[in-house]
């Protein structure tokens, strides 16, 4: 059995319609776990989706785990520490450790904010991946 996983999260126009969280007592609309459902080591990843005006309602700030939060639709803002940041599609922030964050969609976003947040934690990763093997001989694998 080959060592992968796939799982569909729809399109981000359907991403308002999960509901999930790291635990049932925070779960909430427009929000899924993708790693709950693979079998992640040591990544994480959430689709998200807020409807215009909606806020996260809390901050939060981790020890050990850094986050990219990568913006597709939607206009928002993150609160991250003292410093409020705009965003939008194409907008990607690196959260370190130890700096709190929070985000909403903006009550004037002509529809809802959508992202993506991949955590990641452990060992540093080098500049050019160390781990990785070409094979240029290989064919590909599509027929057209």
């Amino acid at each position: 059995m080959s060592n992968y996983e796939v799982t569909e999260i729809g399109a981000p126009d359907q991403w308002r319609e999960h509901f999930g969280g790291f635990v049932p007592a925070r779960s909430r609309d427009g929000r899924r776990v993708v790693d709950h459902e693979l079998a992640m080591q040591y990544i994480g990843m959430t689709s998200n989706a807020l409807i215009p005006g909606e806020e996260a309602g809390y901050w939060h700030t981790h020890s050990k785990a850094e986050e990219l939060y990568v913006f597709l639709e939607g206009f928002g803002q993150m609160g991250l520490d003292d410093d409020v940041v705009d965003v939008g599609p194409g907008s990607v922030i690196r959260v370190g450790q130890g700096v709190w964050r929070t985000w909403r969609a903006r009550p004037d976003s002509p529809g809802e904010l959508r992202w993506l947040c991949i955590r990641a934690a452990g060992e540093e990763l080098p500049h050019l991946p160390d781990d990785a093997t070409r094979d240029l001989e290989r064919p590909m694998p599509w027929q057209d």
